[in-house]
């Protein structure tokens, strides 16, 4: 997730950077954030005024009972006993207004770095740099889905039951393969001096909020 101080002083970067990603219909997100940060400034600046007139009042009421002047001492009691409830409401309205700004925020794709070039699609990739010659073999080609279902060693089937179209089973000789490359990859990593480790495979909300959006990726969480 940006900064939102990035908003609010070049909004313009932002709302470029959103062109170059080809998704112009997200442009209205940054004009949102910035209506709804500068609301949510105004009553933080409301509640920060409302403490300090609470710490003045404070001040006077210590004064007034010193000079024995307990009228106006009551007064002054009465009119800070009011403060609190309104710095109440307040302070409920800057978390409604922070969160409603942390949602738009997260559908604002990040900045793109200047060497990345800028294509609708892999079609406009750029070719950066070629190392060797291709060559053509004079056997057929299979990708990698068709060549794992003629070895036996993926099952599409019955993951695409599961767990919608891509997905796949490996099975056979191919899965076991596949471990034996996870735990070749271990060891060596285990001998270069890392520790091996494993993680949970759940994770809170809040780790992710700030690389991904929900609301767009929200098909796929399961």
């Amino acid at each position: 997730m940006i900064d939102i101080k990035l908003i609010r002083e070049n909004p313009e970067i932002v709302k470029d950077n959103i062109n170059k990603k080809f998704q112009n219909n997200k442009l209205k997100l940054v004009d949102e954030v910035r209506k709804l940060d500068e609301q949510w400034r105004e009553v933080k600046q409301e509640a920060d005024n409302l403490r300090h007139e609470r710490n003045v009042i404070s001040e006077k009421i210590n004064q007034a009972k010193k000079e024995k002047k307990e009228k106006l001492a009551k007064e002054l009691i009465k009119k800070a006993g009011k403060i609190p409830e309104e710095i109440r409401k307040l302070e409920e309205r800057e978390k409604k207004f922070e969160e409603e700004i942390k949602a738009v925020m997260l559908q604002i794709p990040n900045i793109i770095h200047k060497s990345v070039p800028i294509g609708k699609d892999a079609s406009e990739n750029k070719e950066i740099k070629r190392i060797g010659k291709p060559e053509v073999p004079k056997y057929e080609i299979f990708n990698h889905a068709e060549l794992a279902e003629r070895l036996k060693g993926a099952d599409f089937e019955s993951a695409r039951d599961i767990s919608g179209n891509g997905f796949y089973f490996l099975i056979g000789k191919l899965a076991i393969v596949h471990s034996a490359m996870l735990a070749f990859a271990r060891d060596y990593m285990i001998e270069q001096g890392f520790e091996y480790a494993i993680p949970p495979f759940m994770i809170r909300r809040k780790v992710v909020d700030g690389v991904m959006s929900f609301k767009e990726v929200e098909n796929m969480m399961y």
